[in-house]
Parts: C-alpha cells; sequence; structure tokens
C-alpha cells in the first residue's frame, strides 16, 4: 500500500510537466495528520499572477480527487493578481 504522500507526489506528478514547462514547480512542505497538504510553489510558479488558477484548477484538484483522505490543500506561497 502506498503512502498519502506517495499518492499525493503521483498527484503532483501529473501536473508538473505544466509547471515546469513554465519555468516553475511545487514541492509538499507539509501533510498534517488533520489531511491538510501545505504545498510550496517553486520557480517561476512562486511569482506567476495566474498561479492561483494553477493551484486551484490543477494542483489542489488533482490531490483531492485523487487522494480521497486529505480535506484541504494550502498554498505557503499563492502570489495573488
Amino acid at each position: 500500500m502506498t503512502s498519502i504522500k506517495e499518492r499525493v507526489e503521483a498527484a503532483l506528478d501529473r501536473v508538473r510537466p505544466y509547471l515546469e514547462a513554465d519555468g516553475g514547480n511545487v514541492n509538499i512542505a507539509e501533510i498534517t495528520n488533520d489531511g491538510v497538504v501545505k504545498l510550496e510553489l517553486t520557480g517561476a510558479c512562486g511569482t506567476c499572477p495566474m498561479s492561483t488558477m494553477t493551484f486551484k484548477g490543477g494542483l489542489e484538484e488533482a490531490i483531492l480527487k485523487e487522494v480521497p483522505e486529505i480535506k484541504k490543500v494550502e498554498a505557503l506561497n499563492l502570489t495573488t493578481a
């Protein structure tokens, strides 16, 4: 059985090529015991004005869909437009 972290990483791996194409990436900063994943956007994603849309429409959706134990996804350094 794969761990929650491995499954979250697998979900992120499906989105990463799109982030990397624009010079960015994402790392898992923490997964709390109560099912919250905290992500850190890196590279261009950390400063991109579109990062909110990328986070909500890509990262958050992928994780919540593939890892039902996760209740919430947060970005530690999300840039708001």
